[in-house]
């Protein structure tokens, strides 16, 4: 036998040998098998693998055993993950056995909760639903109607035209219905799932409203059917003394008739289930007897007759008194006082009304005949005919009461075609949805249509052109026109229109209800929270009760022809929707994007939608706008307060093609000059609790940007990825909810790296995408650099400005930005630029940027610039204003002269102080407490009337060491003053400083104790000395002018390229001489390019050659002498006379 695993029983290690120890008792054995997802072996027994020889054949078990699942032994490799994942044949048999219907309630009454046995198929469960819901009240009382009045051609384009719209918003439903389960809701539910909450709120609203309108309609229609064609009696008002007094029986009735349906699905909605079927089998029987009849007036009836007075028609006359007698009915009515022109001049003629197929009555009836409100219904459109000269005096001629045109007819008859959503609502209770929902959608529009299409060809080849434009019947003696087609009789019709508008108003009145419950069980529009609660026997009162009162509203309209283009903008716009949802997910091609139909494209759903849209405006632009600012509000309101929802919607999908395709036409070429704004990149420093140190940050970054632009808010973490990803999760969260609470809008970002410098290298250089990178980056100043107890911890906050040089992006350092304002506070001041270098003008455009907020709103802008002795000031003030000019930027220009002068026993000693400390911590290397005591005992030495300068000015309140953005070398206090400005300094100093928290430096003890040992002499660097020198000066003029100033602008000099331990300690004591004794600095430096424009075509270059200040720290002085001592070598004047040149860049 070859070797081989081997399962023993032992209960002891051998030596040589490790065996396998396997629980035989029954629990274990149970536990495996119950359990399939714990552990693959007892957690008693050690299971050791290892090659043994070949052994007795009864002593050996295959490592797969009778008493361990497959799981354990064949897939022992993925046990770690069996834990907490599901097996492939768990979750399939879950998927299974889920059930893909939703409790809550459809917006279709018939949509009843699916049983285990019960599974519709395709006839029952869609065609039929679908037929009932299509075939409505406009087909008996207004169908007719459309064709006398548009003609034969123009009512079968406005058929055909709904008719298209339906198909292609059934081609698209059919996709998206089969892309997935849709439970209760219907087209709600689609729409929200595939546009999104916002268009999804909005549309369900716009359905749920025209669903309650269509139950007003078919209201108002039932109640016009008993009224004028079955029961004219018991009419309230009297229609001869008031034209009106029809619709306000319609009102009257209708909100009687309101109350009764609303009673009866309040009460018990399995009776409007089962009156279901009866409204569809009275609708389906109607059309059949229409179309018998049809056929069996062939020839035409003599059932019907008008009475027509030359081309005009008559109402209420008898056919046996349709004549001119003197002393007849139309005689005295036309000839009361004194005679009718047009009745003295026309004749009497006596009409048939069905001529039949055979007539050719067709030809008639091809063309349009469309009037205004109160014009004579004639044949023809012959102004003498159609024109009432007289509005008070129409006899008994029937005149038109509405206006009427195409579009408005089209928005009259779409209802007719609404209901497609009936078979999507009920998916739940279909055996194959994915067949079912689409095949009997389709088929039945395909049969509507096909009824629609043929009726208004029937109905123009059978009836007369004036019975079929007589809205009412009235020349008929008050009859339905196609009651009296049908076979064997009118009742049919009349019963049978009357009881399936009945039950189509009560599915109205169920279904209504329930899709407000389904929106606000959502919770997506927190206001309908209260419709969301079901009554007792588990019914949507509340729901109920608001769709009735709006039911009501539509009721008191009183006119079919008022509500009908009404509800149609509700209905084209939620098809609109489902057509764009189909075009959307198609040509985004997401991957979720998988329908069972596969007949469909998007250029179909974009004609639909196309459709849709140009329906909504002919039918009534007006309408149109109140739908479509409806749906804005509603999806405004949902942005802005309503629940957050992600359904992986199709909108988030195109704003990531949006986005990429933005993305790549920006990095088809260099951005100009013209579009250049601050995005700007945080650098934020995290205390131990993960939260920013410095909140003011956001909001400087807010307040410069004033809600435009990117920003990027980041920090580094200092760690390893894999250890700290919950440190980071928690600090992005912090991070997120500070960006929030400061208003900014933005995208934050935490970066774990094991060097906080290079993390920080790694955030300039990657952060963001294409053109959408930062190109500023805001830097909190180290304001605990001096107390570091690392020598160089300040090298975070240099290489990070050389980084940000080298990436050619601005820098903005604000210092004491605890003193800067809030977003919510207003300045009023001065915003001074202190223009030192030209940089690309951004020290220019940031004040315009700042003053954009409200917060800086009221300050107005003051730029210095610095001129020397042989320099023109008046002239350059000249210059400066006339560039400021051009720049349409209004700003006070100053031109400061700096003259000169030696330089002062202060700047020299304090150079000399700064050069002292550096070596004496070069070569002793102490640790912090150390060197913090060597340091402070020199200046105590040397000053011991020292005053506290920016040391303590910009201390945080209770901070604590910069640990990430922290500079150079601890800092030499100020020697007494020689000069005033520098006193009155430092007297501002003192007292500001009580606001702060005073850094408390610790003597060493030994130091004290000797006090006489002293550094050796150290002669000052003579580049050192000019450098404080320029600090000094610039500082004391800066203060002088700027004292009182809101914010300091000033360029921030480049750190140095040496990176020795000197040369940036140095750096960092310039930068804090050169700001002390102001409140608000913002350091900038430039990012090398250019930033603001003169003309809207071409970006301003300028080229300096500025020996003012060089490299901005050295001011060249004449030989001068300090403390009795020659400086070992004098200071050459080579400051040239300032040249600017200015080219244009095209």
């Amino acid at each position: 036998m070859p070797e081989r695993f081997k399962v023993t029983k032992s209960a002891q290690e051998t030596s040589n040998l490790y065996k396998f120890s396997i629980s035989n008792n029954e629990e274990s054995e149970e536990n495996l098998d119950h359990h399939p997802t714990e552990k693959l072996l007892s957690k008693t027994n050690d299971i050791l693998i290892n090659t043994t020889e070949q052994g007795d054949g009864a002593d050996e078990q295959p490592f797969v055993t009778e008493k361990m699942s497959g799981y354990e032994t064949n897939l022992y490799l993925y046990s770690e993950e069996m834990e907490d994942r599901p097996r492939i044949s768990t979750l399939i048999s879950s998927l299974a056995n889920y059930s893909n219907t939703i409790p809550p309630a459809s917006a279709d009454p018939d949509a009843r909760p699916s049983s285990a046995g019960a599974r519709m198929g395709t006839l029952i469960g869609v065609y039929l639903p679908c037929i009932q819901n299509i075939f409505g009240v406009i087909l008996f009382i207004r169908l007719s109607w459309v064709v006398g009045t548009a003609g034969v051609i123009q009512g079968f384009l406005i058929v055909f035209c709904c008719c298209c719209v339906t198909m292609l918003t059934a081609i698209s439903m059919s996709a998206i219905a089969t892309n997935g389960v849709v439970p209760g809701g219907g087209s709600y539910f689609m729409i929200s799932r595939s546009l999104g909450p916002e268009f999804g709120g909005a549309v369900g609203m716009l359905f749920y409203t025209g669903t309650t309108l269509a139950a007003a309609m078919y209201i108002v229609g039932a109640v016009e059917i008993v009224l004028t064609y079955i029961a004219p009696s018991l009419s309230i008002f009297d229609l001869s003394k008031n034209g009106d007094a029809m619709y306000h029986n319609f009102r009257i009735y209708g909100t009687a008739l309101l109350m009764v349906m609303g009673t009866i699905v309040f009460v018990g909605v399995k009776f409007v289930n089962k009156f279901a079927t009866v409204a569809l089998a009275c609708v389906i029987f109607s059309i059949v007897a229409v179309y018998v009849g049809i056929f069996a007036n062939f020839y035409g009836n003599d059932n019907l007759h008008m009475c027509v007075l030359g081309n005009r028609l008559l109402k209420d006359v008898g056919i046996e008194n349709c004549n001119k007698t003197e002393g007849g009915v139309l005689y005295k009515i036309f000839c009361n006082v004194t005679c009718d022109p047009y009745f003295q001049n026309n004749d009497v003629t006596v009409v048939q009304g069905i001529k039949g197929i055979a007539s050719g009555v067709l030809l008639d009836n091809l063309y349009d005949s469309f009037l205004e409100a109160g014009q004579f219904i004639a044949r023809g459109n012959a102004k003498e005919d159609i024109n009432n000269n007289d509005a008070s005096q129409t006899f008994n001629q029937v005149v038109a009461d509405i206006t009427t045109s195409f579009t408005i007819l089209i928005g009259i008859f779409f209802p007719s075609v609404t209901g497609i959503m009936a078979g999507s609502n009920r998916s739940g209770d279909l055996a194959d949805a994915q067949k079912s929902i689409p095949i009997g959608t389709i088929c039945a529009i395909l049969t509507t249509s096909t009824v629609y299409l043929s009726s208004v060809v029937l109905f123009g080849a059978t009836v007369d052109n004036l019975l079929l434009r007589d809205k009412f019947g009235v020349s008929i003696g008050g009859k339905l026109v196609v009651a009296n087609i049908a076979w064997p009789n009118q009742w049919v019709i009349l019963i049978g229109s009357f009881l399936s508008t009945l039950g189509a108003g009560l599915q109205s009145l169920t279904g209504a209800p329930r899709l407000l419950q389904a929106i606000a069980k959502d919770g997506i529009i927190p206001f309908l929270s209260p419709f969301a609660v079901s009554s007792s026997r588990g019914e949507p009162t509340r729901a109920l009760i608001l769709t009735i009162l709006i039911c009501q509203c539509g009721i008191l309209l009183g006119n079919v022809d008022y509500l009908a283009p009404l509800l149609s903008m509700f209905f084209l716009m939620c098809y609109g929707f489902v057509n764009l949802a189909c075009a959307l997910q198609t040509l985004l091609r997401t991957p979720n994007w998988r329908p069972r139909f596969k007949y469909y494209h998007w250029s179909l759903s974009f004609i639909g939608l196309s459709l849709c849209i140009a329906i909504m405006f002919m039918t009534s632009w007006y309408y149109a706008l109140v739908a479509m600012g409806m749906a804005g509000l509603i999806y405004k309101y949902i942005e802005y307060r309503g629940a957050e929802k992600e359904w992986g919607d199709g909108i988030r999908g195109l704003a990531l093609s949006a986005a990429r395709y933005s993305l790549l036409r920006l990095e088809e070429g260099p951005p100009h000059t013209k579009n250049w704004r601050p995005q700007i990149l945080i650098l934020v420093k995290l205390t131990g609790d993960l939260v920013p140190k410095y909140r003011k940050l956001f909001s400087f970054a807010s307040q410069l940007k004033a809600g435009k632009g990117l920003t990027v808010c980041a920090s580094v973490i200092n760690g390893d990825f894999t250890r700290s990803y919950g440190e980071a999760m928690a600090a992005k969260q912090s991070l997120r909810k500070t960006v929030e609470e400061e208003r900014v809008k933005g995208f934050v970002d935490i970066l774990v790296a094991s060097n906080v410098v290079d993390g920080l290298s790694h955030l300039i250089q990657t952060t963001g995408l294409g053109g959408m990178k930062p190109n500023t980056v805001i830097l909190g100043w180290p304001y605990g650099w001096r107390q570091s107890e690392d020598d160089r911890t300040w090298q975070v906050f240099l290489q990070t400005v050389r980084n940000v040089t080298a990436a050619r992006m601005a820098l903005l350092v604000p210092k004491g930005i605890n003193f800067f304002p809030d977003s919510t506070e207003k300045v009023v001041g001065n915003i001074d630029v202190w223009w030192i270098v030209h940089d690309g003008g951004l020290l220019m455009l940031l004040p315009f940027l700042l003053k954009q907020h409200r917060t800086w709103k009221n300050c107005k802008m003051r730029i210095f610039t610095v001129a020397q002795m042989e320099d023109n000031s008046i002239q350059m003030k000249k210059d400066l204003k006339m560039f400021l000019y051009h720049l349409r930027i209004e700003a006070e220009v100053e031109v400061v002269e700096m003259m000169d002068s030696d330089i002062s026993a202060y700047t020299y000693e304090r150079t000399l102080m700064m050069e002292q400390r550096n070596q004496m911590l070069r070569e002793l290397r102490l640790n912090k407490k150390e060197s913090m005591g060597v340091v402070q005992s020199i200046v105590d030495q040397h000053h011991p009337d020292a005053k506290t300068a920016t040391k303590v000015r910009f201390q945080e309140p209770g901070a604590e060491s910069a640990i990430e953005f922290n500079d150079d070398e601890p800092t030499n206090e100020p020697l007494v003053n020689e000069e005033k400005a520098f006193s009155e300094n430092n007297i501002k100093e003192k007292d500001d400083s009580s606001e702060k928290e005073p850094i408390v430096e610790t003597v060493s003890t030994e130091i004290v104790q000797e006090p006489d040992k002293k550094p050796a002499n150290i002669t000052p660097d003579e580049g050192n000395v000019r450098r404080m020198h320029t600090a000094v000066k610039l500082n004391e003029v800066v203060v002088n002018r700027s004292h009182d100033a809101q914010l300091v602008i000033l360029n921030l000099p480049g750190p140095p390229k040496d990176t020795k331990l000197e040369r940036e300690s140095n750096y960092m004591e310039f930068l804090e001489v050169l700001t002390e004794g102001l409140e608000r600095v913002l350091m900038v430096r430039g990012g090398g390019q250019e930033v603001i424009t003169i003309y809207s075509d071409r970006a301003l270059v300028i080229s300096t050659s500025l020996k003012v200040l060089p490299d901005y720290a050295i001011l060249h002085q004449p030989p001068m002498t300090v403390d009795g001592r020659l400086l070992e070598k004098k200071f050459k004047k080579n400051t040239k006379e300032r040249k600017q040149k200015w080219r244009w860049c095209n």
